[in-house]
């Protein structure tokens, strides 16, 4: 194998008399925790030793990760492109770590290769029995949890994982690169009109520039122009086990509303399933930093928001699916609702709860377009953060979004100008975020601002902003514009079935029982429009998406969880004094999977 290659702001590890520990990388934030001896020994109570000699394999990359390895003696590397001329080390465990990051939490596939370094042994346990164990020891599940998150950034910063090869003026590879950067999976962009790598892989793989974009991992797999689903597939993204087409809530969308809603279905015995058409997490999973969220004083991540959310859903048994475009919604006869897919399948359900959000809106201004993907963007993660190297860069909004987007930037470019249409950054803005934006020294607000013109073939070069007081023209020298301009409902789909604001926001409550077509459904039903029902009974709204919400991180989760109350009300069900269960009122086809299930991850 050729040298460790040290991951960004490691430094050497110093000279030990502990022969075990001399060639461990050392632990960053909680990646490489080192498990107690106690938790060896609990774990050790449900697993197998076994020994290794060097160069034995214990995880290979492209496989799925279905073991979890606790390293007892000697050294275990993990590396990349194991067995190429390309390997490298990507870091070292010694006695008391263990081996794994979020794709072993998930199911995916392995970015890594795990190989012995030398003999020693290691302690074996299925997934099940650990998923059993961490599940009554919640210590040990957050040490585990953590570490994996953790692992998974440090991957996707190291560019490790498979590559897209494409150019920067393809909507496809921008569709590409989007899908795997909001699903934090680590992949690396080979830019086909700057990139040398890019013209050698092609002769290698006996592909012309008129195929790409490529997908290629591992050297051995490539895709030709795959579609999102395609790639999932790939990755071992979750999707839906064949034949599982009913239940009794379908959750479409999985921002924190959809998460919350899927966590509290599924707790309360109800069959849960939960379909994505992008990414989990929603426009919260793009947040570098959440700082005003109850219980998080320190301030979270959106992506760790998501992956804690993800886990804890799949814990209670939800079913989450991607990608996975929602195309219609009909009601059956049988007091079902069936929702259509682009990929031509349906699922019905019960109840339905729409927890879509909304999109940001692109800014349209000249010159824009050819700069998507490379120069602007809409989101503000480590992916793009990365790309702006020594260079000023712009952020375009006078919401929460845009504050948070500014500080994370401000951490890795020179200087950030903040350009607000408005007279002042109070309307839109917590107070929290105007304080810090205000006071940090790389960051200039300038307000009654707005874009014009994006300047740039290749790359950003510069931005025309007009002062719209007074009508002056300025040039800034930028090479990233990040733009965060509200957002629009993902409801097309939905115009003819639900009643919508002028907007396109969904109606709820007594709004979606005035508008509603057939107001004798209700009166069929002996009650009024709940509160976050539309105006199909049996269906409701969360989130972003409905009409009149704050658009708030807790206020969406809240929506979420408050929903499923509203479905056990549609449903027939109550809860049984002093349990939190579900139980039966009035309907006798309830279904049999109305229970508690037991957790299968963290507690």
């Amino acid at each position: 194998m050729s040298g460790d290659r040290s991951l960004p702001g490691e430094e050497p590890v110093p000279e030990k008399t502990d022969e075990a520990a001399f060639w461990e990388t050392p632990d960053i934030h909680g990646a490489y925790p080192r498990l107690t001896e106690d938790q060896i020994a609990r774990l050790a109570e449900h697993g197998e030793r076994r020994t290794t000699a060097p160069n034995d394999v214990l995880i290979r990359e492209g496989e799925r990760c279905e073991t979890f390895f606790v390293v007892l003696s000697g050294t275990v590397a993990v590396v990349e492109d194991h067995g190429t001329p390309q390997e490298h080390v990507l870091r070292v465990h010694g006695p008391g770590r263990f081996i794994g990051e979020l794709g072993l939490l998930y199911g995916q596939v392995a970015f890594y290769t795990a190989v012995a370094r030398d003999p020693g042994e290691v302690l074996v346990i299925s997934l099940d029995q650990l998923r059993h164990l961490v599940s009554q020891d919640s210590t040990l599940g957050d040490v585990v949890l953590r570490a994996c998150l953790c692992r998974r950034a440090l991957l996707v910063g190291q560019g490790a994982g498979f590559r897209i090869i494409g150019s920067r003026y393809s909507p496809d590879t921008r569709r590409l690169r989007e899908f795997a950067v909001r699903n934090r999976l680590p992949h690396r962009w080979i830019d086909l009109e700057t990139d040398e790598e890019a013209e050698e892989l092609l002769r290698r793989f006996g592909v012309g520039p008129e195929e790409t974009p490529l997908v290629i991992w591992r050297d051995t797999t490539l895709l030709r122009n795959p579609s999102n689903a395609e790639l999932a597939r790939l990755i071992g993204l979750p999707s839906l086990p064949a034949g599982n087409r009913h239940g009794d809530v379908l959750i479409v969308g999985s921002g924190p509303a959809g998460l919350a809603a899927a966590v509290y279905a599924a707790s309360e015995g109800l069959s849960t399933t939960v379909v994505e058409a992008m990414a989990a997490g929603g426009q919260a999973g793009t947040s570098s930093r959440i700082e005003n969220l109850l219980g998080f004083p320190s301030g979270i991540s959106g992506a760790e928001l998501t992956e804690r959310a993800v886990l804890q859903a799949e814990k209670f048994g939800a079913g989450i699916s991607l990608p996975l475009e929602a195309t219609g919604l009909h009601p059956k006869d049988d007091d079902h609702y069936v929702v259509a897919f682009a990929d031509g399948g349906e699922i019905a359900a019960r109840a339905v709860v729409l927890a879509m959000g909304a999109r940001y809106r692109r800014l349209q201004v000249p010159g824009i377009e050819r700069l998507e993907g490379t120069s602007v963007h809409y989101s503000a993660t480590v992916y793009e953060a990365q790309q702006c190297g020594a260079d000023p860069v712009a952020v375009v909004g006078g919401g929460n979004s845009a504050g948070q987007a500014v500080l994370f930037l401000a951490g890795y470019a020179p200087k950030v100008h903040l350009l607000v249409r408005g007279a002042s950054l109070e309307a839109n803005m917590s107070r929290y975020l105007i304080d810090q934006v205000e006071r940090h020294p790389r960051v200039e607000v300038m307000l009654h601002t707005e874009v014009t013109e994006v300047i740039g073939q290749e790359v950003l070069e510069e931005l025309d902003v007009v002062d719209n007081r007074t009508g002056g023209h300025r040039r800034l020298a930028v090479r990233s514009l990040f733009v965060f301009t509200g957002a629009d409902p993902h409801t097309e789909w939905l115009a003819g079935t639900l009643a919508l604001d002028s907007r396109g926001f969904v109606l709820t409550g007594p709004e979606a029982q005035e508008a509603c077509a057939t107001p004798e459904v209700w009166h069929g039903r002996g009650r009024s429009c709940m509160t976050l029902e539309t105006s199909l009974p049996g269906v409701f709204a969360v989130g972003d998406v409905r009409s009149g919400s704050v658009k708030r991180v807790a206020s969406a989760a809240g929506e979420g969880a408050m929903a499923i109350h509203f479905v056990h009300r549609h449903l027939g069900h109550s809860a049984v004094p002093g349990t939190g269960t579900p139980a039966v009122t009035g309907h006798s086809d309830v279904s049999p999977r109305l229970r508690h299930k037991e957790s299968a991850w963290l507690a």
